[in-house]
């Protein structure tokens, strides 16, 4: 009998950058959330309808301090090359780009944190993962390291004054996303202010606009985890219930 249930492999790389609301939407969404640490997943997405990939502070070559990278690699080309749903979030995202010839550099360009801008792409209008979302929409940021050249056939779908590669997409079915929808501006009640006023930041003031954006944020960022949930369903309708 075929194996009907949607299962989704969340990959967790950093305790800190954990998955936040997206177990509850995806659940919501009806599908099974499967939880593991960057270190315990495997190289190749079968057994999954999907697959996201979380952050960290670290590249996305960092193997030497992450030596599970190479096999989250291979995990994400696993996905383009079957047609696997991935979303990769922050580094997840990085890990996409670079996994399927892309850039990524370290402490490039002006740091993003808080809640910034994102301005969606003209080829977004027909996208699956942004349709629907505002042309503009506020999201939670917080990294110093960028994608600085998409792979060869990526399809360039958002971007923001400080970072041009916000979002993006491989083949049909694989995204990746610099911003992060799982969290909202609770999250900066946990960032170490004396640290970040040494770099010259208000937390502050961080935290009070992250909150003012919190409601339209959220609402984009619902929306894209269920624009994400009805492409895995899509897919396991296409592909009769089986599990690859």
């Amino acid at each position: 009998m075929a194996d009907t249930t949607m299962k989704v492999l969340l990959v967790v790389n950093a305790p800190r950058s954990g998955p936040g609301r997206l177990v509850e939407w995806l659940r919501e969404e009806g599908l099974e959330v499967t939880e593991l640490p960057g270190r315990s997943a495997p190289a190749t997405p079968a057994g999954y309808a999907a697959v996201v990939l979380l952050g960290g502070a670290f590249l996305p070559d960092a193997d030497t301090y992450a030596p599970w990278l190479p096999a989250q690699r291979d995990l994400a080309r696993g996905c383009v090359a079957d047609g696997v749903p991935l979303l990769g979030i922050c580094l997840g995202a990085q890990v996409l780009a670079l996994a399927t010839g892309g850039e990524v550099k370290g402490a490039h360009g002006r740091p993003e944190r808080g809640s910034c801008t994102v301005v969606r792409r003209p080829e977004a209008a027909h996208d699956p993962l942004l349709a629907g979302l505002p042309d503009v929409f506020p999201v939670i940021q917080n990294h110093r390291d960028q994608i600085t050249a998409l792979p060869p056939g990526a399809v360039h779908l958002a971007q923001s004054a400080n970072c041009p590669v916000q979002a993006f997409r491989m083949g049909e079915h694989a995204w990746g996303v610099q911003f992060h929808p799982e969290v909202g501006a609770e999250r900066l009640a946990d960032w170490d202010e004396a640290a970040l006023a040494d770099t010259g930041l208000d937390v502050a003031a961080l935290r009070t606009a992250a909150t003012a954006a919190e409601p339209e944020a959220r609402r984009a960022a619902r929306r894209l985890v269920a624009n994400f949930a009805t492409a895995v369903r899509a897919r396991r309708a296409v592909h009769g219930g089986r599990v690859d």
